[in-house]
């Protein structure tokens, strides 16, 4: 198996516990957008300790980047990366994912789960074939939606939020259900994109079954 040693060129953040890193591109380096790799830091100690990222640019960009949740508690490559700086090394791993895009639906995205999608996004606004996708995206929190402004440019009205912990003006507020998805969705007969922690992951397909969607309409990436 292959593996490629970038430098980061710039390290950013997003909101405030996500990181967005952006690294040099190795030759000929191609990916699907919604597809991931491991990586690994190039540091004493740390080569080996892999944790799977999404890349969240475009297939066609001349660099990488990567949109990543960081967890304070966690002592893993996650939190190793709030030490480095540019002109540090990544290594990058195996490219892999079962989320690409296979026609309009209805994205359904948890906390850092919402990834994925971002490249997927900016790929169909690219070449002007956003349609009638919507993106239901649920955090705890307002502080927590990653990238809110540039998915209203990329979506407008079919950007749904949903907070869990916090009554927001202008949000839905709660969990996500049954009639949520009913009202909310492109349709039960179009594709279904998931992502997110598999608890929730776990309630959104009981909730797709009890709403009949057929299993092979279903799209997903544990997170």
């Amino acid at each position: 198996m292959q593996k490629h040693k970038v430098k980061i060129h710039s390290i950013d953040k997003v909101t405030h516990d996500v990181l967005k890193i952006v690294t040099e591109k190795p030759n000929k380096y191609s990916f699907s957008p919604g597809q991931a790799t491991e990586i690994s830091i190039n540091k004493n100690g740390w080569e080996e300790k892999k944790k799977p990222f999404t890349f969240t640019c475009l297939p066609t960009d001349n660099y990488l980047e990567f949109t990543i949740k960081t967890y304070p508690k966690h002592e893993n490559v996650t939190n190793e990366l709030l030490t480095l700086n540019t002109n540090d090394e990544l290594i990058l791993h195996e490219v892999f994912g079962a989320i690409q895009y296979k026609g309009e639906g209805t994205f359904i995205a948890g906390g850092a789960g919402v990834t994925p999608f971002i490249s997927i996004f900016r790929d169909l606004h690219s070449t002007k074939e956003t349609g009638n996708n919507k993106l239901i995206f649920a955090n705890k929190k307002k502080a927590d939606v990653i990238l809110e402004d540039e998915f209203k440019k990329l979506l407008g009205k079919s950007f749904i939020n949903i907070l869990s912990d916090e009554k927001v003006e202008g949000y839905a507020h709660g969990l996500i259900t049954v009639d949520f998805i009913k009202d909310n969705s492109t349709g039960l007969n179009k594709l279904f994109y998931l992502c997110g922690p598999p608890p929730m992951m776990d309630a959104i397909e009981m909730q797709l079954a009890e709403l009949k969607v057929d299993k092979k309409s279903i799209i997903k990436e544990d997170f």
